[in-house]
């Protein structure tokens, strides 16, 4: 399993429509508000053979009043 987390920058005053259409697609974990130079950090799980870059691409290609993006993959969780 690989986690990562795609920060969204949303168009001005789209950030909880965004959120509402990473809800109903249910394939985020976790989605959060932020603040800074994002608005969304959402976090994702894939099986280890989903490539990441095409299933940000096609996840992200769904998704309107998107403005930006930007991908962290994480590699060990310190619990």
């Amino acid at each position: 399993m690989k986690t990562f987390f795609v920060q969204i920058k949303c168009e001005i005053g789209k950030t909880y429509e965004v959120s509402d259409s990473l809800l109903s697609m249910n394939l985020a974990s976790e989605i959060y508000s932020t603040a800074g130079r994002f608005d969304i950090m959402a976090k994702f799980h894939v099986d280890n053979d989903i490539d990441i870059g095409l299933f940000v691409n096609d996840f992200l290609l769904n998704l309107k009043n998107v403005k930006d993006s930007e991908t962290i993959i994480a590699f060990k969780a310190f619990l």
